[in-house]
């Protein structure tokens, strides 16, 4: 029997992931970060290599320098951390992380990007109903994923890693950004529905007490999002869409 998915127009508000969940920008993100830990571990010669397990488990979902460091410990290596200002090619998390940024944002801005359709299709029904959204993105890119995406009218808060930085918030899985989505969008986590496609981001959402957490499975597994906390799994937004009219 088809899973009976919730009803997203009961919900208080609705706080989207967004790469991965909203536009297809994860796998910018895995490419530009598969070329750089490749180079990385190859000079350094580290081992075993760089995988995209590798990212799912240590990288996806949390904030830039935060996924350095963890991939990097998980081989049992230890840099200095530098600072956010650190040039792309100093061998510290920060110029690691800062070299990937370089890598992702000339990739997004030499081919651009567009929505998923499927999200796109949810995003018109649930404006039509004036469910208040929001957008909670580890990325420090996303306020320009959104703008070049053509979607960032749809939501009233974005909290990414540039206001996660700014306001101290620590990076998912910790609850602390989805938290502060609620609280900016003036909804109550426990009557509202976060939607993730990363292992880090399910357990934030599911630890700030979000009713319903919803996996969009892109890879990681269906088993290992709902062991997360994913309430719900489904492979494209699409299937959240209201059999019902828009205007019903």
């Amino acid at each position: 029997m088809p899973e009976i998915l919730p009803d997203l127009r009961a919900s208080e508000g609705i706080l989207f992931d967004l790469d991965g969940v909203l536009t297809p920008t994860a796998e910018v993100h895995m490419r530009a970060w598969a070329a750089v830990f490749d180079d990385v571990f190859a000079r350094w010669g580290i081992e075993p290599a760089y995988t995209d397990a590798d990212y799912y488990a240590y990288v996806d979902g949390k904030r830039r320098y935060d996924g350095v460091a963890s991939l990097l410990r998980s081989r049992n290596v230890e840099i200095a951390w530098g600072s956010a200002d650190d040039p792309a090619d100093a061998e510290t998390v920060c110029g690691i992380g800062n070299r990937k940024n370089a890598a992702f944002a000339a990739a997004l801005r030499s081919g651009g990007v567009a929505p998923y359709p499927g999200s796109l299709a949810l995003l018109r029904r649930l404006s039509a109903a004036q469910v208040p959204m929001g957008v909670v993105s580890s990325s420090s890119n996303a306020q320009e994923v959104l703008e070049t995406a053509g979607i960032r009218d749809f939501f009233t808060v974005v909290i990414d890693g540039r206001v996660a930085a700014r306001d101290a918030l620590a990076s998912k899985p910790a609850p602390d950004m989805f938290r502060a989505g609620a609280e900016r969008l003036g909804v109550d986590p426990r009557a509202s529905v976060a939607v993730e496609d990363a292992l880090a981001g399910v357990e934030s959402a599911a630890s700030a007490g979000f009713a319903s957490v919803i996996g969009a499975e892109h890879g990681v597994g269906p088993d290992v999002l709902r062991t997360a906390g994913a309430t719900y799994i489904v492979d494209d937004l699409a299937r959240l869409l209201l059999e019902t009219s828009e205007t019903e």
